[in-house]
């Protein structure tokens, strides 16, 4: 008989920018990504935008973010911040 871990499936992982941060341990992640439209043959972008959690309030509006899926955490919130992968520049530019 396999383990229970064996048969977890993989969760699934995104990358993309944070465009909201007004939320409370919520942020609004934007994931792009280009398909080929198939009557044209033509690359078009397609955006998605994903409610993730953000326990420490640690992400800012465009930092480049690591989500990965979750159990359902609220009415549309089923994805956590695994990590800033890139953080955004300071206004002003300070670094």
């Amino acid at each position: 008989m396999t383990d229970s871990s064996d048969t977890r499936t993989q969760r699934k992982v995104r990358t993309g920018i944070v465009v909201s941060n007004k939320m409370d341990k919520t942020v609004v992640v934007e994931v792009s990504r280009t398909v080929m439209h198939p009557v044209y043959k033509k690359f078009v972008r397609r955006r998605k935008r994903f409610m993730a959690h953000d326990e420490g309030n640690r992400c800012r509006i465009g930092d480049e973010v690591m989500i990965v899926e979750s159990r359902p955490l609220s009415r549309h919130k089923n994805w956590r911040v695994r990590k800033i992968v890139k953080e955004a520049a300071l206004p002003g530019g300070a670094a």
